[in-house]
């Protein structure tokens, strides 16, 4: 029979197999000694017995080939290489312990990060709020915020450049889940110089002659095309204008005349002078607003801010 060859361990190898197969109540326990210096007093602080300390500080003095302590009638004191180990080990267990802590807090949603895509962040709405709230029950957990329209959202959602993206309306995407989040009344946005509808508000039919004006970003396509379903192929010369601005800066070409434009509720709170906002009566239902994120995405923070999104809702959050 031939006789398997024995491998020669290398000094090289050594430690790091060793380190291997120390068990880890070996090297609290020692610590533990080298806090007390004594086994009794370090076993009375574990609740073990103190032959068992004993015996394993033993052991591992055997199999580290070095001894730690110096034993004495009234304790033990720690050698020049029991110092120098045990302040190493110290370093060791703390690092293991603020991994396991870490490890637990992203576990629990209490720390990491989350990456939030959004159409816009108005001071007072569901979104903004249900965002400050999040922050200050999870402190831990960096967010991160990105403005940009539905279609450019959801393609970093399938990249993992986002976690999860805020849209208006109710999408159906094959491959991502959608959850309805909130919703708004829509508001036709009109010059105050214009003249003032009749009655509380205004109707898609007062709006026929207007000229539209929305963005390229943000909601700016999904206005564009609720303005196109609800009077395209019912009054003629529909006139809608796109402009690569901001939110406000949109608002502000309201105040001058450019035309008018469609927000949901959360805008009306901003009070800007020349602007008056009217709600559209025979809109049929208000404007939802929805959560879009991957199937794959495990992230116990977003699994918490679609918690906390749910309690609000659930509460009848309003502004």
């Amino acid at each position: 029979m031939r006789r398997r060859r024995q491998r020669t361990v290398s000094s090289d190898e050594r430690p790091q197999m060793l380190g291997s197969r120390i068990p880890l109540a070996s090297l609290i326990q020692t610590l533990t000694v080298a806090e007390y210096l004594n086994f009794r007093h370090a076993a009375n602080a574990l609740g073990v017995a103190q032959s068992s300390v004993s015996a394993r500080v033993k052991a591992l003095e055997d199999e580290l080939g070095i001894l730690l302590f110096e034993r004495h009638a009234r304790g033990v004191r720690l050698t020049e290489a029991g110092r120098h180990f045990v302040e190493r080990v110290t370093t060791g267990i703390d690092h293991l312990d603020h991994a396991v802590r870490t490890a637990g807090m992203v576990a629990r949603g209490e720390q990491g990060s989350l990456r939030i895509g959004i159409h816009a962040l108005i001071p007072g709405s569901f979104l903004a709020n249900m965002l400050e709230r999040y922050r200050q029950q999870h402190p831990g957990v960096e967010v991160e915020i990105a403005e940009g329209t539905v279609r450019d959202s959801v393609m970093q959602l399938r990249t993992d450049r986002l976690d999860v993206t805020f849209v208006a309306g109710s999408p159906e995407f094959p491959d991502c889940h959608a959850r309805r989040i909130w919703s708004e009344r829509l508001l036709a946005a009109l010059p105050s110089r214009q003249p003032p509808a009749e009655g509380a508000g205004i109707t898609w039919a007062d709006l026929a002659g207007e000229t539209f004006i929305v963005r390229h970003a943000g909601t700016g396509p999904q206005v564009h095309d609720h303005i196109v379903k609800r009077l395209a192929g019912r009054y003629a010369n529909l006139s809608i204008l796109r402009f690569a601005v901001e939110r406000g800066t949109l608002l502000s070409m309201v105040a001058q005349g450019y035309g008018v434009t469609i927000v949901g509720e959360a805008t009306s709170p901003m009070h800007l002078p020349g602007v008056r906002f009217l709600p559209i009566l025979d809109e049929p239902e208000p404007l939802a607003f929805s959560a879009v994120w991957s199937p794959h995405n495990r992230s116990p923070a977003l699994r918490s801010l679609l918690d906390l999104a749910a309690e609000m809702r659930r509460s009848g959050w309003t502004a």
